[in-house]
């Protein structure tokens, strides 16, 4: 066991100081795409679960309606992508008069955002992934701002069980059980 940690001991040192420190394996980027899929589903199974009657209905007085929450789900993923590593691509403004106010056109809006974002994690490459960008104040390397973007839209999206709950429905499962 001693010997076990003394290798460990001489070893953590040598791999942060290894020019690869810091740099992650392709198999984050395919985790990451995955993290944009699972997005996109959940938020298309909200915009489908939900009647197109209630999409303009809020849960709260102070909150965002159920389409207005879902859009800026999608759209902030959208937003955000484009402003930390769209490399001045930008993705097409949805139509929120159809968008808001439809199914399909909220599925519509999901699908373009989604598009836009899932591409640009495909073409960026493993150098611009380890470049770092001031995101709202802080310095992080580019690849960190996937896990930034994921984090909002799951948080953005729980907002709406409370659309659901209000008129005694159940959201769409969570994927994982």
């Amino acid at each position: 066991m001693r010997i076990l940690r003394f290798v460990v001991l001489l070893a953590v040192p040598a791999v942060l100081a290894s020019p690869l420190a810091g740099q992650l394996p392709d198999t984050h980027r395919e985790a990451q795409l995955k993290m944009v899929e699972l997005q996109r589903s959940m938020l298309l199974a909200m915009a489908d679960s939900m009647p197109e009657r209630l999409y303009r209905d809020r849960a709260t007085p102070e909150q965002r309606d159920f389409a207005q929450q879902i859009g800026h789900a999608a759209g902030g993923a959208a937003r955000i992508a484009a402003r930390f590593v769209g490399g001045g691509r930008r993705p097409q403004p949805p139509d929120t008069a159809t968008a808001l106010n439809s199914r399909e056109g909220l599925e519509r809006m999901i699908n373009q955002a989604y598009d836009y974002v899932a591409d640009l994690l495909r073409e960026e490459t493993d150098e611009e992934r380890a470049q770092t960008v001031q995101f709202f104040g802080q310095e992080i390397p580019r690849w960190q701002v996937w896990d930034e973007i994921h984090q909002h839209t799951i948080w953005t999206a729980g907002q709406v069980v409370a659309n659901f709950r209000k008129h005694g429905m159940a959201p769409p499962g969570f994927g994982f059980f």
